[in-house]
């Protein structure tokens, strides 16, 4: 079969229901497909200021797809923090079941982290700024702790279009369908 020759948003929409689960951009950790192997847009050219068409897409439709599309289409981690999309049909009936942890499985960053969002929905900046550096807690511990979050499915991006920042609330929040 001929592989897809993605260059607009609604082509995209119509792969990652096809597909059901796809990377961002590609990763040797992973069989899946991705965006990044399908999207063909011009890649930024010698000299060219900024990310170019085909990342500027790429990155672009990673939050459009499921601002515009929330029942059919969700944007989170996988195992391992690989960025995808997600056919919301694979994730109710596949991936949630399989995924989901509950917040008391979690690392004790994980769980203070949550108990800020679930109180109400902040940023990566603001949450950074709640937990600053030091010697017992790195930004990059900060990091893996909001990757837990989204991999446990305890939390989401926000999916309102105006959100231009990520901006964290509960997973159940955006998704009432599994509230427990």
């Amino acid at each position: 079969m001929k592989p897809p020759n993605i260059k607009t948003l609604e082509q995209a929409r119509k792969y990652v229901l096809r597909v059901k689960t796809c990377l961002i951009f590609g990763s040797h950790k992973s069989k899946l497909p991705s965006l990044w192997q399908v999207v063909k847009l011009p890649e930024r050219q010698p000299g060219e200021k900024g990310w170019g068409r085909k990342i500027t897409a790429i990155w672009t439709w990673k939050n459009e797809l499921p601002a515009l599309c929330p029942d059919e289409i969700f944007y989170g981690k996988l195992p391992g923090g690989l960025a995808m999309l997600m056919s919301m049909d694979h994730m109710r009936e596949v991936h949630y079941p399989a995924h989901h942890k509950d917040i008391s499985q979690c690392s004790p960053l994980a769980r203070k982290l949550y108990e800020l969002i679930r109180s109400e929905p902040r940023t990566t900046s603001e949450l950074r700024k709640l937990f600053p550096p030091s010697p017992t807690l790195t930004k990059s511990m900060l990091d893996r702790a909001l990757v837990e979050l989204q991999v446990t499915l305890n939390i989401v991006r926000s999916n309102a279009p105006e959100v231009e920042q990520d901006t964290w609330l509960k997973f159940s929040e955006q998704y009432p369908e599994f509230a427990d």
